[in-house]
């Protein structure tokens, strides 16, 4: 067997890359249940190339820091499988979590596919190594898959069982570290042997130019997705968009009004089967933050709308919705009772079961007992 070591620069290297792949693909899909069918197949197939291309960038950097006392390097067919198995695996998990309804089962298949997968990647583009053959135990093996399957669970179940910003970021570190974790341990139960070939031209590029160009490639696509797709900072709309700015002549909407005109946007735009639908304010019992977007809760039903919560407060000038809570905004005319509940309340809708109760938050509590009429 060979005697072999790691090159502490790419191992940290490699750390990064899942850490960054793993907060981009759990952000990016952040709301996507709740989005019409074809923007949400765009934003899961985004999240798997980052996610799965990310496990995939890991593993094959922490390979290409592997030294050797021969020399060695990776077939390009084998090592493209590798990565594409990485994104067709993690893609199928995701699938699971977020077309259909998102029970504890799903959860824990989605993050069992995941976990089954990591390590078949793993040993896929550790076939393609030329000039040495790597030789695995079956404990390494075991060792392997079972860290793998436990830990990729346990990051699906924190990151998946809320998707609060606080269960991403700790999702993120799981995830990171179960990937990181698991080439490692796979590598322990690993050694190498050399096979002579007359003749082999070599590889056509170093393995240490050739990590620089993988590492560099996984944070410019990331970081392009995170810069495209996600608003993950502040959750009800970081920064408004220009057209959601609020009026900066408030006294004019106001004014006509006053004239008798119907009041500005007294229609809520939702997107449903690829079209864009109205729905008179008045019909909504209360608009929730998911993400830069919000939910309209309408009776039994819930519909996606392209408006952020801030959004909507500015373009809804409207007597009888309420903000109660950071990420609601209440139809007063809606609300069949009220609950005070020490420092805090609920907001209950007898006539909206998919809304049911809504929270009111201790700093908007005075205010909305005002608004509610006691």
């Amino acid at each position: 067997m060979l005697d072999y070591s790691h090159n502490l620069l790419l191992v940290a290297a490699s750390l990064a890359i899942s850490l960054m792949a793993g907060f981009t693909g759990l952000s990016l899909t952040r709301g996507a249940s709740e989005m019409p069918i074809p923007r949400r197949k765009l934003v899961v197939a985004m999240s798997a190339v980052a996610l799965g291309g990310g496990i995939w960038s890991m593993h094959f950097v922490a390979m290409l820091g592997l030294t050797l006392p021969v020399l060695f390097y990776y077939d390009a067919l084998i090592t493209l499988i590798s990565a594409l198995l990485a994104i067709l695996i993690t893609g199928i998990a995701l699938l699971l979590v977020h077309f259909g309804r998102r029970t504890r089962g799903r959860i824990l298949l989605a993050g069992a596919v995941l976990g089954g997968g990591i390590p078949v990647m793993h040993y896929v583009g550790m076939s393609g190594i030329q000039l040495c053959r790597p030789v695995y135990t079956l404990g390494g093996v075991v060792l392997a898959l079972g860290a793998s399957m436990a830990l990729s669970i346990a990051a699906f179940w924190i990151a998946y069982g809320n998707r609060a910003a606080r269960n991403i970021i700790l999702g993120t570190v799981g995830f990171g570290l179960a990937v990181f974790a698991v080439h490692f341990i796979a590598m322990a139960g690993t050694g190498f042997v050399e096979v002579t070939a007359a003749g082999d031209p070599g590889p056509w590029i170093s393995n240490e130019a050739l990590a620089f160009g993988v590492t560099l490639a996984a944070f410019v696509i990331s970081g392009a997705f995170l810069l495209t797709g996600v608003t993950f900072a502040l959750p009800e709309a970081a920064a408004l968009s220009p057209k959601a700015q609020p009026d900066p002549q408030p006294e004019r909407a106001e004014a006509a009004e006053d004239a008798g005109d119907a009041p500005a946007h007294a229609r809520i735009p939702f997107e449903k089967e690829g079209r864009t639908h109205f729905v008179g304010a008045d019909a909504v019992a209360a608009i929730r933050a998911e993400g830069h977007y919000t939910l309209l809760y309408v009776g039994a039903d819930k519909l996606f709308c392209p408006w952020s919560i801030s959004e909507a407060e500015s373009r809804i000038r409207d007597g009888d919705f309420i903000r109660t809570h950071r990420s609601y905004l209440v139809n007063r005319r809606h609300v069949s009772s009220f609950e005070r509940k020490k420092d805090t309340g609920i907001c209950y809708f007898d006539d909206d079961p998919a809304l049911g109760k809504a929270p009111v938050s201790r700093s908007r509590l005075a205010d909305v007992r005002d608004k509610l009429g006691f």
